[in-house]
This record gives structure tokens, C-alpha cells and sequence, in this order.
């Protein structure tokens, strides 16, 4: 065994802390606060090295914020046909209008690449851990608490495998594991039932995101290729987008809206 992986061996053989998520999302928090008091105290060269670390992530997060941002060209405007002559002094005077440069598939690329979507349901009510698991007593005595059932929906993938009972921490229902979605086209005004490929991101927090859990507000990717979408290029989209819209455990079924 290598020197440093200690931490890692007794990890595994006794679990973590279950508000491991919960205390690493309060320690960034408060990273900008330290951060700040930082670079009021340092001076000196040290001072200069800081400041200029400083200014190249600012510089940063305002390119990936412009990348949004929609560029505007001008164009002639030939709708309109004037009878008659122009005098000398009109004729190089041409009616412009302001037009979007970008079109609709570098818009959702860029989108993508910097993480963020037009979705449907912006905002989505938190989902509290108690609500999420369900504690489980484990051992002679039933004194072990470190085992937790998911009480949501979940998706896994084709050939997963439970873990020995021993070693398996989140234990996650045959009864609440989904492979397809309804899901809506909002252009189309029309459902299909398609195949989950995978959890992209769940709001509530990376730990669920990582399990498959699908809650209201989700990100999914479905396999669309049943519905013949083509890019301008000609290719056939396989996967695609889509939020869940409703409470899957709660349903039976899971809603979404697809991204488009």
C-alpha cells in the first residue's frame, strides 16, 4: 500500500461522515470571505503575486458571463421599394436594421460548455436530506447507523450490480429505478417515451447527481434518436436534454420538457 493512502483504505472499510457534503459546501462559502481577508493583509510582493492571481479568475469568469451574451449585426433592409429617384444626398443612405449573429445550435454549445441552460423551471424547492434518505440500522444490535436508502427516483445504468451488503452505503429501491421518461417536445406540443441515458445534473447537489437521483428540476439526457432530429449538418441527434418537471416518487412516472 502506498504511504498516503490511509485515508482512502479507512474510508472505505468504515464510511465517512454523512455531512461530508454538506460541511465542504459551507467550506467554499466561505472561501470568498478568507479570500477577500487575504488580499486586504498581504503586501508586498506577496501582495502583487495575489492581486494578479485575483485578476486573471475575474478576467475569466467575465469571458465564460459574455459568452451568453448574444452579438448584434446590422443588415440592409430591402423590403421596402422607393418609387421614383433618390436625390445624390440620399443615395448612400441604406435603412438598417439590428439582427442575431448566433444561431440557435452555437447558442446551446456555448450554453452547455459553460453549464448552464434555458430551462423551463429556473427555480425548484431544495430537498432536505432527511427527506431524501431513510436511515437504516444495521448489525447485531442495531446500533449502526451509516447505511441510507434513497426515498426518491432513481436511474442506474444497464449493467449495474448492487454492492455487497457489507460495503454498500446508499441503497437505492428496484421499485423506484426508471429507465424511460415522457417526455414533451415544447415545439412539437407533442410526448414520447424515451430511454434514459444518464443523470446530468441534479440542483440539489453534486452527491445526488452522482447517485442517479432524479428529483423536480433535474437535468436528464434521453436518447432521441426515435424522434429524427437532425443538426444543420445533417447528423442525427441521439442525445438530448430534458428537465423533470413533476415529482417522480409521488407520480410513478417521470415528466420532463425537452431543451431545445
Amino acid at each position: 500500500m502506498a504511504q498516503g493512502d490511509y485515508m482512502a483504505k479507512h474510508k472505505r472499510e468504515h464510511g465517512e461522515r454523512f455531512d461530508i457534503p454538506e460541511r465542504t459546501r459551507k467550506r467554499k462559502a466561505r472561501e470568498c470571505k478568507r479570500r477577500s481577508k487575504q488580499a486586504q493583509k498581504t503586501l508586498g510582493i506577496r501582495g502583487k503575486i495575489l492581486a494578479k492571481d485575483r485578476y486573471k479568475e475575474k478576467v475569466q469568469m467575465k469571458r465564460t458571463l459574455k459568452m451568453h451574451e448574444e452579438n448584434a449585426t446590422r443588415r440592409k433592409v430591402d423590403d421596402e421599394v422607393h418609387d421614383g429617384a433618390i436625390p445624390a444626398y440620399l443615395l448612400d443612405r441604406e435603412q438598417t436594421t439590428r439582427a442575431k449573429i448566433l444561431s440557435n445550435t452555437i447558442k446551446q454549445k456555448r450554453k452547455e460548455k459553460a453549464g448552464k441552460w434555458d430551462v423551463p423551471l429556473p427555480k425548484v424547492r431544495p430537498v432536505a436530506e432527511d427527506e431524501m434518505f431513510k436511515v437504516l440500522r444495521t448489525g447485531k444490535r442495531k446500533t449502526k447507523q451509516w447505511k441510507r436508502m434513497i426515498t426518491k427516483a432513481t436511474f442506474v445504468g444497464a449493467g449495474f450490480t448492487r454492492k455487497p451488503p457489507k460495503y454498500e452505503r446508499f441503497i437505492r429501491p428496484s421499485g423506484l429505478r426508471f429507465t424511460k421518461a415522457n417526455i414533451t417536445h415544447p415545439e412539437l406540443k407533442c410526448s414520447f417515451n424515451l430511454e434514459i441515458i444518464g443523470v446530468k445534473k441534479n440542483p440539489n447537489g453534486s452527491m445526488y447527481t452522482s447517485l442517479g437521483v432524479m428529483t423536480k428540476g433535474t437535468i436528464i439526457e434521453v436518447n432521441c434518436s426515435e424522434l429524427g432530429l437532425v443538426t444543420p449538418a445533417g447528423k442525427i441527434v441521439w442525445g438530448k436534454y430534458a428537465q423533470v418537471t413533476n415529482d417522480p416518487e409521488n407520480d410513478g412516472c417521470i415528466n420532463a420538457v425537452l431543451l431545445v
